[in-house]
């Protein structure tokens, strides 16, 4: 009996941690595209992870940047997986 709570509590343990790894590994945030008069003030949803730039007509509209501290869009985003 001690050997399946034992098994089960490290089964727990690896099934918690492989879903905050999943989570943490794309995350959804809210990018920025330029304006008309250079403001990067458009929301786009974005993620922090993937591999192709997130944009804001989808694949072929201006790429959106995360905000740092200083409200600098510089911050490389990513497409959201859908």
């Amino acid at each position: 009996m001690p050997v399946v709570v034992i098994t089960l509590g490290i089964t727990g343990a690896f099934a918690t941690m492989s879903m905050q790894s999943t989570e943490k590994s794309s995350a959804p945030k809210i990018g920025y595209a330029l304006n008309a008069q250079g403001a990067c003030n458009i929301p786009v949803n974005c993620d922090t992870s993937g591999s192709q730039t997130c944009r804001l007509n989808g694949v072929s509209g201006p790429q959106a940047f995360g905000k740092n501290a200083q409200g600098n869009c510089n911050e490389v985003l990513y497409r959201p997986a859908n």
